[in-house]
């Protein structure tokens, strides 16, 4: 059984993919553990909780230094059991100390293809209006693991998604949730469980099941 943190700031959209794929059996051999959210009231509590999932609010505000918090979080998700941490929708900056006590067991789900419209700033709605703002034709989401940088971390799945003249930000951002995030986000958790992704000169490999496709 591979054990989820799952890392969250807002509304929980890509938590609820990930129950969801493993209410419908789509997502195996996995179990959330723990749900953090670093702002009160965040709904992805409450999508937790509908689902008998611990979830806590761990604010960063409510410590005086940061490595503090981030202490707090570290030990919070080591009680939990946790074998995998998701970033899904988390705005807050790892600190290096964290990402090394989890090193090669974190991943984020990013709304671009890295290397494009990704790194400091890039986060949210930002992404999607920056990407129609330069024009390109084909945006996505990938799923990474986390390393010291932003958005620097071995890639593990990406997924493209066409953009239609008429797009704005807010409707090619509920298509990229719909048509890539909520899909490779449970691929990639369940590559990960099955033993199928392995880091190789800093990059992350993955093999596919046969017939599967993103």
């Amino acid at each position: 059984m591979l054990n989820l943190a799952v890392l969250v700031s807002g509304g929980g959209t890509n938590l609820q993919a990930i129950i969801d794929a493993i209410g419908a059996g789509k997502l195996t051999g996995v179990k959330i553990v723990k749900v953090i959210s670093n702002k009160e009231g965040a709904y992805a509590l409450e999508r937790a909780k509908k689902h008998g999932i611990e979830a806590v609010c761990i604010s960063p505000k409510s410590f005086a230094a940061r490595d503090e918090y981030f202490r707090e979080m570290e030990d919070t998700i080591k009680d939990s059991g946790a074998d995998l941490i998701v970033l899904a929708g988390f705005l807050v900056v790892l600190s290096d100390s964290f990402v090394r006590a989890f090193e090669g067991r974190i991943i984020n789900i990013h709304p671009s293809l890295i290397p494009s419209f990704c790194g400091d700033g890039f986060y949210g709605l930002k992404v999607h209006e920056e990407a129609l703002k330069r024009g390109v034709k084909v945006t996505g989401a990938t799923v990474h693991f986390v390393d010291e940088g932003t958005d620097t971390g071995p890639i593990i799945l990406q997924k493209a998604v066409y953009i239609e003249n008429d797009d704005t930000p807010e409707i090619l951002q509920k298509r990229v949730m719909e048509q890539a995030e909520w899909i490779i986000l449970p691929k990639a958790i369940q590559a990960i469980a099955d033993g199928r992704v392995r880091l190789e000169n800093g990059r992350a490999v993955v093999e596919m099941c046969k017939g599967e496709k993103i």
